[in-house]
């Protein structure tokens, strides 16, 4: 006779039990290492969540968190996304150990380690969820996707690659512009 051990799912409760710091994410009930990113990761991240912050803080529309923070959005998953955007009039509210339900704009920027969690399991999870807006950065290529979420699921709303504009939907006003992203480094 076989015997097939069946694989332990965890909860956001063995989650939080993680000591602070901890390289994880819980998504769809396993447990997922996340190394720390590329020096570009983190430029472009900076950029990105520094024109957030300051449009925002300006509106006092809402908050711009960048990683790591807790983003709480079921049983099953706990993310620690790039950048995330709690707009006042949102679902989400922002407690003391985190996000707490699905944030109005996330912002992954792809990673070697990070990048087939970002545009599949974790990008499924954000459409189920009602994640209002997804966008995906990359910078290798020099790309920006954004998701719109509609009753039909995400949809492509705004892209561009190599140079031009994207804009978002959920905060109209925020627009960038890909040299000011990617820059170059000597």
């Amino acid at each position: 006779m076989k015997v097939v051990l069946k694989k332990k799912k965890y909860t956001t409760q063995d989650y939080e039990k993680l000591p602070e710091g901890s390289p994880y994410q819980l998504i769809e009930g396993e447990l997922i290492m996340s190394p720390a990113p590329s020096p570009e990761h983190q430029r472009v991240s900076i950029r990105l969540s520094s024109k957030l912050f300051n449009l925002l803080s300006k509106s006092k529309k809402g908050e711009v968190l960048y990683a790591p923070v807790d983003v709480y959005l079921n049983e099953e998953n706990a993310y620690q996304p790039d950048i995330v955007v709690v707009l006042r009039d949102g679902k989400a509210k922002l407690t003391e150990r985190g996000v707490e339900g699905p944030p109005d704009m996330v912002i992954e920027i792809l990673s070697p380690s990070t990048a087939y969690y970002d545009l599949t399991e974790k990008k499924e999870v954000y459409e189920r969820v009602g994640v209002k807006e997804y966008w995906i950065v990359d910078p290798k290529r020099k790309a920006i996707e954004v998701y719109k979420n509609t009753e039909k699921g995400f949809e492509l709303y705004s892209k561009v690659k190599g140079s031009g504009k994207v804009k978002s939907s959920v905060i109209p006003e925020f627009e960038v512009e890909l040299k000011e992203i990617f820059l170059e480094v000597d």
